[in-house]
């Protein structure tokens, strides 16, 4: 595997460890259909809760959460119809940012809440 799948991973284990800490329960890790991928899908106090994971090293040129771009969210919002109609789920749903970064053993983790919504797309 890869370095930057390695490190990918790493952050995305972090992310949902953290999260866990702060309360959320993981419903789904790396949910896909088709092309279309979620990070993380979890929910916490009644709020359905997507979550994107931005892992990059410490002397990235730029923020993790700098690499969201227009056609990520896109992307996101369009897996996450299908995975609300896919499971029937009637819950107000929350689109967050977790942005990881460093080393395996040294991690930075930065939670972004409600860092975009369809309205804004």
């Amino acid at each position: 595997m890869a370095a930057h799948n390695q490190l990918g991973n790493a952050g995305e284990e972090a992310a949902a460890r953290f999260l866990e800490r702060k309360g959320y329960v993981i419903r789904e890790r790396n949910w896909r259909i088709g092309h279309l991928e979620l990070d993380i899908v979890a929910q916490q106090e009644g709020q359905l809760v997507v979550v994107e994971v931005k892992t990059l090293k410490e002397d990235a040129c730029r923020a993790p959460e700098e690499a969201v771009t227009l056609s990520k969210i896109r992307r996101i919002l369009r897996a996450a119809d299908a995975y609300v109609k896919q499971h029937r789920i009637d819950l107000p749903l929350r689109f967050d940012i977790v942005s990881v970064t460093g080393d395996a053993d040294s991690f930075r983790i930065e939670h972004y809440e409600d860092a975009f919504s369809p309205i804004d797309y």
